[in-house]
């Protein structure tokens, strides 16, 4: 029988939690904003149709945290955030925003490609597919926790 820190599941988690820190300490040093702005400013820079709605469910927040990450980018006059059809709430980065997600995605970028040149080409795209597998799986298993 394997131990916590031997379990799959507890390894992508520590990974996850170590990318993110290394990530938000990066993003904040430089550009000042917080791993959930950064995420926001991403996805908005990514999908200018967005809504709130749409947004924080693939940022995975509710929409009350949401909407306080989407307000702190609207007070720092990074997002612009305009009432759409059927009291949706619609989104857009500024100028300013703009000028902020092209620095963040390169930066992004720059880790990516630190990522991928340690572990090589092949490794990576093989990583990526049981990476793809495994989220898969963790689905069935989530819609089978659920009693779907």
């Amino acid at each position: 029988m394997k131990t916590i820190s031997s379990l799959v599941s507890n390894r992508v988690t520590r990974l996850s939690s170590a990318l993110s820190r290394s990530a938000a300490l990066r993003y904040r040093r430089e550009f000042d904003v917080s791993l959930g702005e950064w995420r926001t400013l991403a996805l908005v820079g990514q999908d200018p149709e967005l809504t709130l709605n749409r947004l924080a469910r693939r940022a995975g927040l509710d929409k009350a945290q949401m909407s306080r990450v989407v307000s702190r980018l609207v007070e720092r006059g990074l997002v612009d955030r305009q009432l759409g059809a059927r009291r949706s709430t619609q989104l857009s980065l500024t100028l300013d925003g703009e000028a902020v997600y092209a620095g963040l995605i390169s930066a992004a970028n720059d880790r990516d490609v630190r990522l991928v040149a340690m572990v090589g080409e092949e490794r990576m795209r093989i990583f990526e597919e049981v990476l793809d597998d495994l989220l898969t799986v963790a689905r069935v298993i989530e819609d089978e926790e659920e009693g779907k």
